[in-house]
């Protein structure tokens, strides 16, 4: 049999237990079909990067499914079939993963601790720019005549 990881979005207004029992309904089509899947992750309720069908938010199932190309092409018409499904993407793979998915696991960079020296940080002495030092008054909007270059010829 082939090997295949299936991912699929479901509408944002139903619930974690509907989303669950989705998830059962695609492994029995599985079963049905002489295969099964071996791994099942639900990721959660995520915002999506562009709205589809009006959702702007979605719940991400990811399978990992073993069964036979027949199996797959009536799982995935009734996926089409099931007005919760808003996407789904099934990709044929050489090996599965048993450990979980990137999505799952968590995010092994430490956290950022407070900057140093002050809310922009230590900024380098440029060097070229000596101190500014008082810079007094500045002209009105209006007159800001002594800025703006000279005509030649007389103006």
């Amino acid at each position: 049999m082939a090997l295949y990881e299936c991912t699929l979005i479901a509408r944002q207004d139903i619930s974690n237990a509907q989303v669950d029992t989705l998830g059962d309904e695609v492994s029995a089509m599985i079963s049905e079909g002489a295969g099964s899947v071996t791994k099942r992750e639900y990721w959660g309720l995520r915002t999506l990067h562009f709205r589809i069908q009006k959702n702007r938010k979605g719940h991400y199932l990811f399978l990992n499914i073993d069964a036979p190309a027949p199996a797959i092409h009536e799982m995935e018409r009734r996926l089409r079939l099931n007005e919760d499904v808003i996407r789904y993407m099934t990709v044929k793979v050489d090996e599965l993963e048993e450990a979980p998915s990137a999505m799952m696991q968590k995010n092994d960079r430490p956290e950022r601790g407070p900057r140093r020296g002050g809310e922009r940080g230590d900024r380098p002495d440029r060097g070229d720019r000596g101190d500014r030092g008082d810079r007094g008054d500045r002209a009105p909007r209006g007159d800001r005549g002594d800025r703006r270059p000279q005509r030649e010829g007389g103006e």
